[in-house]
């Protein structure tokens, strides 16, 4: 279950950077408010997870998960560049992620 945890964890960390881009600044109160509520379940889920993870194997799984949302929603939505470099590099987090998995 913990797996599970960190990963809806990982769910809520892209959900609250997104919100935090559209924001602007905490100038919108919805995305704000997202933003606010991702955090909080996000940090919620991780500390469930730590039940029974190792602390660095969770977070960097977490925020592995975090980056490489973040970077695919960015691409998605507001058109940031999808280089090969860029996407090779995104490829090197997801097989840090599959490897601590693997060991954990």
């Amino acid at each position: 279950m913990a797996w599970a945890y960190l990963l809806i964890a990982g769910l809520f960390e892209v959900s609250w950077a997104v919100a935090l881009k559209y924001a602007e600044g905490f100038t919108r109160l919805v995305p704000s408010l997202v933003t606010i509520i991702g955090m909080a379940l996000s940090l919620g889920f991780l500390g469930l997870a730590l039940k029974s993870l190792p602390i660095g194997t969770a977070y960097a799984v977490w925020t592995g998960i975090g980056a490489v949302g973040t970077v695919a929603l960015g691409i998605y939505l507001f058109g940031e560049p999808a280089t090969a470099a860029r996407l090779a590099c995104i490829g090197l987090i997801i097989a840090g992620i599959a490897g601590l998995r693997m060991v954990a």
